[in-house]
């Protein structure tokens, strides 16, 4: 089975996009307009759930940045810079991390386009992402290191600054997997023999599962989450089920900021409603720990703190978890007023997870 992606713009047609923005501060300017900037209003009450496509996207409430404040003014005026940046940037094509854009920044030969914080220069470049209609990774931005890596028997072609590469992810790699690249549209599915995708929340489940060979002996492609994904996991898992029409499958701890993991995987999340479409994967199937696991093993766990329980009750509220299943889950879990981890499945034997949880889920699912 061979696929590619065709959704990634080349490095000049984002460049054009880039540059098509800061024409258009001047043409205001040269109209005598004061420049402006309109962008969707980035709040949780502007945040809607799609119910046909089944992803959070955003409502038809925009922010407007005006020059006519100097607090508006600083914020087009940085923007500038940065357009600037990223457009010598596309065209020697060079890429940066967010971090890197926040501290180069203080070069700039006017103070007042510095940034104070990198959470401003984040949101910036997502400001010019959804007035753009470009990705950052298209800008070549890319952030820290995220980690998630891939293991399975899944064959690839990988696009590289020093040429293409064809990578397996079990004969290639050591154990410790194939490491997502900033830009998943850069990889190629040469052919798989998966018949699945295991998202796994934590690093220590995701080495027990590769330890017990679990990926080589149910045909799992087993995916490291490392906590809430990056935009680079969530894209790839997007891409091994549309393309190559994997289940998706999401394993994590049982308590209510994991069910938010899986919802961030299934359904999107709020920081990234502009590109819902492309990073969510509203058939992925949640496997657990489920509240029923814990009565139902005895597994060790912890009290719910004050937090959990209003993240609990606010998840009753949430869109993404008004099902039949989520509802009596939730209610259970604050009825026991317990939460546990994946790991404590260990009580049960190290090979309780591979030889039993697993297997039994996934044949309840119809996947195995």
């Amino acid at each position: 089975m061979s696929t590619d992606s065709d959704t990634t713009p080349d490095t000049e047609e984002a460049r054009e996009q880039l540059i098509d923005l800061a024409a258009d501060f001047y043409d205001q300017f040269a109209d005598g307009e004061v420049p402006t900037m309109t962008i969707p209003t980035r709040t949780k009450s502007n945040i809607v759930f799609d119910e046909d496509e089944q992803v959070w996207v955003y409502g038809d409430r925009n922010s407007t940045r005006s020059a006519k404040t100097i607090s508006g003014a600083e914020k087009i005026l940085k923007a500038v810079y940065t357009i600037d940046f990223l457009s010598q940037q596309l065209e020697e094509d060079r890429s940066s991390t967010l971090r890197e854009l926040y501290y180069l920044s203080e070069s700039w030969d006017l103070d007042e386009a510095q940034f104070n914080t990198q959470d401003e220069s984040n949101n910036l470049i997502e400001d010019l992402e959804i007035v753009s209609d470009v990705k950052r990774e298209d800008f070549h931005m890319r952030p820290e290191e995220s980690g998630a890596k891939v293991m399975g028997p899944l064959l690839l072609r990988e696009q590289t600054n020093r040429g293409d590469r064809e990578i397996h992810c079990q004969d290639d790699v050591g154990q410790g997997g194939y490491q997502i690249p900033n830009n998943p549209d850069t990889i190629e599915f040469l052919d798989n023999d998966a018949k699945f995708v295991l998202c796994v929340e934590t690093g220590g489940m995701r080495d027990r599962l590769v330890e017990n060979g679990f990926d080589d002996e149910y045909d799992a492609l087993v995916v490291h989450l490392g906590g809430q994904p990056a935009r680079a996991t969530r894209r790839l898992i997007k891409r091994l089920h549309d393309e190559l029409d994997l289940p998706v499958t999401v394993f994590t701890d049982g308590d209510p900021w994991s069910y938010r993991i899986f919802g961030s995987v299934s359904y999107g999340s709020i920081k990234s409603a502009h590109l819902s479409e492309y990073l969510a994967t509203p058939e992925a199937q949640f496997i657990g720990i489920r509240p029923e696991d814990i009565v139902e093993y005895e597994l060790p766990t912890d009290p719910l703190s004050d937090s959990d329980v209003n993240a609990l009750e606010s998840e009753l509220e949430d869109p993404r978890f008004q099902t039949e299943f989520w509802e009596e889950q939730i209610e259970l879990q604050l009825d026991i007023n317990k939460k546990a981890e994946q790991q404590a499945l260990a009580s049960r034997g190290l090979d309780f997870v591979t030889d039993t949880y697993l297997p039994e889920r996934l044949d309840e699912m119809g996947i195995l």
